[in-house]
């Protein structure tokens, strides 16, 4: 699966997590991977379980019923150098970059591992953070393997 530049944005702002959720879901919708339901979905997934995964990154997908509205594996990538408040009452969570994934099959998971891997290093989040080019985001991505 190829990211793809018309599914990232750079420099984003979002007042709350539900906008940030929304707009990584419009890109997919755009991309023609999922059907406008799947957004709902998604903010339903984050709240039933946080999709903020630490060291400054969320990943928000749809949830197990919502399988039904994706066409095809994609993920949206937005930078937020500000962050995003994803914080519970437990604890404080900032997401700087905000990974939306919807998958056919398990098509995903290999991404999912992929930015899991990568992102695990909190040097590398700050890579995508500072990265000035979508181009750049690519190919931040593209070399783990």
């Amino acid at each position: 699966m190829q990211l793809e530049k018309n599914m990232i944005l750079l420099n984003q702002e979002f007042t709350t997590k539900e906008e940030a959720i929304r707009e990584s879901g419009r890109l997919l919708v755009e991309a023609g991977c999922v059907e406008t339901a799947y957004i709902d979905a998604m903010i339903e997934r984050n709240n039933l379980v946080s999709t903020y995964m630490g060291n400054f990154i969320a990943i928000p997908h749809g949830t197990d019923e919502a399988k039904k509205y994706v066409k095809k594996s994609g993920i949206s990538i937005i930078q937020v150098p500000q962050g995003v408040d994803f914080s519970t009452d437990e604890e404080e969570k900032l997401a700087m970059v905000v990974f939306g994934i919807a998958g056919v099959d398990n098509e995903h998971l290999d991404i999912l591992q992929k930015i899991a891997i990568f992102c695990s290093d909190v040097d590398n989040v700050v890579k995508l953070v500072g990265a000035a080019s979508v181009e750049e985001i690519i190919s931040l991505l593209e070399e783990v393997e």
